[in-house]
């Protein structure tokens, strides 16, 4: 790669990520028709960055690409949702004997001010900076582990489920669930309690199947 690759590279990536959070946050719904014009101007990047950014997400199974139409984000169905779900519960609990060997105090209360964080935007702030915040708190978290590969996985699984708008949050009682498993969370690895912290994790990823709610095209992983 050139010097004058690397910007370019770096331009469509950030549109990409950009893309990525707005669909996971609900600000695309499944299904929505993604126009390049459009893009170009809500990110205001050119034509060659937006294209290559839906390019790479049409490789991560985020966007679907019909040719002769466009591009739109995908509809993933229940079974594949599950399969991902259960992944994401076999890795990030595996990761917690790291993360509470690794928890220092002064670790535990920044991961506690983003559980917080995420109560204040539950009463004050948009389904963009709940998801934003609820992000935060849950890299903060895994950030413990000592293994960046396995890290690196959870963070590909997520990105290939989407938005808390059309699923996980659908509800004012599911937010406030999530909240309380934040706390919950950060209770065991206060008490450096292993076993719940996993426990917690895995009930926190499978939410919508334990509350019996049917498990929407859309919805971004806890």
């Amino acid at each position: 790669m050139t010097d004058t690759d690397a910007p370019l590279k770096k331009a469509w990536m950030n549109v990409a990520d950009l893309i990525a959070r707005d669909v996971q946050s609900g600000a695309f719904a499944p299904g929505t028709w993604l126009k390049q014009i459009d893009l170009e101007q809500r990110y205001g990047s050119g034509r060659p960055d937006v294209r290559r950014a839906l390019d790479y997400l049409t490789q991560k199974r985020l966007v679907q690409h019909v040719p002769n139409r466009g591009y739109h984000v995908v509809l993933p169905d229940g079974e594949q949702t599950a399969h991902i779900l259960e992944l994401r519960v076999i890795l990030e609990t595996a990761a917690v004997d790291s993360i509470v060997a690794n928890a220092t105090s002064e670790a535990i209360e920044r991961i506690e001010a983003l559980a917080r964080r995420f109560d204040e935007m539950i009463l004050h702030g948009t389904v963009l900076e709940q998801y934003e915040a609820n992000l935060a708190f849950h890299r903060e978290l895994l950030g413990l582990c000592s293994n960046p590969e396995l890290s690196s996985l959870v963070t590909d699984l997520r990105s290939r489920t989407s938005s808390a708008l059309a699923g996980q949050w659908s509800t004012r009682a599911r937010v406030e669930q999530s909240s309380r498993e934040h706390h919950a969370m950060v209770e065991a690895l206060g008490a450096r309690d292993a076993q719940r912290l996993k426990d917690v994790i895995a009930l926190h990823i499978r939410q919508p199947k334990n509350e019996g709610t049917p498990r929407q095209s859309g919805s971004v992983s806890p």
